[in-house]
C-alpha cells in the first residue's frame, strides 16, 4: 500500500505540472481573460499532493506509535 500511495502522490504532482504548463500556454496564446480561472485545477492538484504527503507521514508516525504500544504491552 505504501508504494501505491507514493505513486499516487507523485501522480498528483504530475497532474499539477501538466495543468500549469497547459494553462500557461493557453493564457499566452489565447489570452489571460479566457483561461486564467483554470489555474484552480493546478492549485487543487498541488493541494492534493501536499495533503497526501502530510497524511502519509502522519499515518507512518501513528503506525510506529501503535507498534511501540504493542511492544510495551507484551513486555
Amino acid at each position: 500500500m505504501k508504494i501505491y500511495n507514493t505513486i499516487m502522490s507523485y501522480f498528483w504532482l504530475a497532474v499539477a505540472t501538466v495543468s500549469f504548463v497547459s494553462v500557461t500556454y493557453l493564457c499566452f496564446t489565447e489570452g489571460f481573460d479566457k483561461y486564467v480561472s483554470n489555474y484552480v485545477f493546478t492549485v487543487v492538484a498541488l493541494a492534493t499532493f501536499f495533503v497526501k504527503r502530510w497524511m502519509m507521514k502522519r499515518v507512518g508516525k501513528h503506525t510506529q506509535f501503535m507498534q511501540e504500544q504493542a511492544k510495551e504491552k507484551d513486555a
